[in-house]
């Protein structure tokens, strides 16, 4: 891991609100010249703090304002089913997120979808279809209170 100083701090939290920055703007917002803000960027890349730059769209702009939280209990938790479930899922694009989980169940998922009647075709043709899947617990979020990319450093 990278010690991060004060500098370093301010330039993720710069690229995080704005990736497209400029070399030359971040610059002037951290208050020090080009050369030694590209070189810290490129620490940070190389040591793989910074993993990538991508746009964010707006899954609300794109019509996807239903989210449903999805608890997974799969029937066979081996290492071979728990490969074959993690690679069919990251195959599903309405899945979000996909955690596995210590606990009374196996997999915790963020499923995007238009609406109800998008998330149950979601659920009994893509879902209900992964490798080892023995039950769901479904959990339709009212309203985002928090969504954040990034921790405060």
């Amino acid at each position: 891991m990278m010690d991060l100083d004060a500098t370093d701090k301010r330039i993720l939290a710069e690229l995080v609100a704005n990736a497209r920055i400029s070399t030359t703007e971040l610059a002037r917002k951290v208050g020090l010249s080009k050369t030694p803000v590209a070189a810290r960027i490129k620490a940070m890349e190389e040591i793989g703090l910074i993993t990538g730059y991508r746009a964010i769209l707006s899954p609300l702009k794109l019509g996807l304002t239903h989210v449903t939280y999805l608890e997974v209990r799969l029937s066979d938790t081996r290492e071979r089913a728990l490969r074959a479930f993690n690679e069919a899922v990251r195959a599903i694009p309405e899945v979000e997120e996909c955690y596995m989980i210590a606990g009374g169940f196996d997999y915790l998922l963020k499923v995007r979808s238009r609406d109800m009647a998008d998330y149950r075709r979601i659920m009994g043709e893509k879902i209900s279809a992964l490798p080892h899947v023995h039950a769901t617990s479904s959990y339709v979020a009212m309203e985002a209170v928090v969504e954040q990319s990034w921790m405060s450093l």
